[in-house]
């Protein structure tokens, strides 16, 4: 077993990402979630850390009784597993959250999931300013604003803005790499 693996930090794998009249999700979420679907159970398989960020507004308009804020089924958290509610775009808006992270320097995190624009780039931002890195797995996130002709170069955009402040791997060089570093299962 590798001595000190990363965090995987499943970011906003909620229901209101796929559901049909609000989802706005650039790229092919299938895909996306698939790849995410591929990495949790990587982890789980080498029983390496793994941790849910899970975005539950506080506005006014919010209302807490909709299911849209529920897991996407195949990644509810597991016994064992951490998750963080956060009210504001940063995961560090959860009090638990940067706690944690303030206990756990010197180890890995790689992200991957939802909120592209919101929760992982409001959270590596942060992250850096507390002096705390990260990895965003580029090809296992998805964002959901941006105008239909615009989608890809937006989605672009942010992962640009988000190579100042975080490291930028693929999903499939992390997963190799954590695999050779342990060996062959």
């Amino acid at each position: 077993m590798l001595n000190n693996p990363p965090i995987l930090i499943c970011a906003d794998l909620q229901i209101e990402y796929l559901t049909e009249g609000r989802s706005h999700v650039i790229g092919d979420a299938e895909a996306i979630m698939s790849l995410c679907q591929r990495l949790m159970m990587h982890w789980r398989d080498n029983l390496w850390p793994v941790m849910h960020l899970k975005r539950i507004a506080q506005a006014a308009w919010f209302n807490p009784a909709s299911n849209l804020t529920n897991w996407i089924a195949e990644f509810k958290p597991q016994p064992g597993e951490l998750s963080f509610e956060h009210p504001l775009p940063s995961a560090y808006s959860s009090t638990r959250f940067a706690e944690y992270m303030a206990n756990i320097r010197g180890l890995n995190c790689v992200l991957a999931g939802f909120s592209l624009d919101e929760t992982i780039l409001a959270t590596v931002v942060e992250g850096f300013h507390r002096s705390h890195r990260y990895e965003v797995l580029t090809d296992a996130v998805a964002c959901r604003r941006a105008a239909v002709g615009e989608a890809a170069s937006y989605k672009n955009a942010v992962i640009n803005v988000m190579g100042h402040f975080a490291g930028l791997r693929v999903s499939g060089d992390v997963m190799q790499a954590r695999q050779i570093s342990c060996g062959s299962r």
